[in-house]
């Protein structure tokens, strides 16, 4: 049985294009603004379509750190401080309205009506994505919101997960993890936990299918296809 699900945040919780498509060029535009000519390389290192106003699916972007991130714009831009970069990269990430893979909210009640346990590991900063998750009005959801600086690193390595498990005294093999790379799915096998691959990142459905599981179009189907697996009592 599970009875515990944790979730990647962007790509899963929140469309990744729909949320950062349009934000990324802006970000991009401003970190060259003292060198245009640099609008493309930065563009075509991160995986940035700029026609498209998206991120390819094979973007490193879609499954880095933060600080990883950081460490590619740094390629182009070699005299930017990491961590004054960083900075503006998470406050800047405050801001950006995102777009709910599903109504958030009428969803993590029903999972909390379940008596599921709940939490989030995301490659995201800590402090951004408990500021996106509050926006969304669902913070309090979770038992557990570790992002790659929390202490427990980042995916693909499974730390977050462990720690998931470790708070909610739940063991890993009754366990889900949620997510939209091949990073999150990576970790969940790593940690022992059953793994759902959704199509709301990048990400295409045969990339993510050796790994996972099952591939669901979105979060909203994992609660039909529990029940339907005998994973949970309804």
């Amino acid at each position: 049985m599970i009875k515990g699900i944790i979730f990647d945040k962007d790509g899963t919780l929140f469309d990744f294009n729909a949320t950062w498509g349009a934000w990324a060029r802006t970000m991009l535009e401003a970190e060259t603004a003292h060198a245009p000519a640099l609008f493309a390389p930065l563009a075509d290192a991160l995986g940035y379509d700029t026609v498209a106003n998206r991120f390819r699916p094979e973007s490193v972007v879609i499954a880095s750190t933060a600080g990883e991130t950081a460490e590619v714009i740094r390629t182009i831009l070699p005299d930017v401080p990491k961590d004054v970069l960083l900075g503006r990269m998470n406050a800047a990430a405050k801001q950006v309205p995102q777009v709910e893979a599903v109504p958030l909210v009428a969803y993590f009640d029903g999972l909390r009506a379940l008596g599921l346990r709940l939490g989030i590991a995301t490659n995201d900063a800590e402090s951004p994505a408990r500021t996106h998750l509050a926006r969304a009005g669902v913070a309090a959801h979770f038992d557990f919101i570790a992002g790659y600086d929390s202490g427990h690193g980042g995916k693909p390595a499974p730390g977050q997960l462990l720690a998931f498990c470790d708070h909610t005294e739940l063991r890993p093999e009754t366990c889900l993890m949620v997510g939209d790379s091949t990073h999150d799915l990576h970790a969940g096998r790593a940690a022992g936990m059953r793994t759902v691959g959704v199509l709301t990142g990048p990400a295409p459905a045969d990339e993510l299918q050796p790994f996972a599981d099952v591939v669901l179009p979105d979060i909203g189907a994992i609660p039909d296809w529990l029940a339907a697996e005998n994973l949970i009592i309804r």
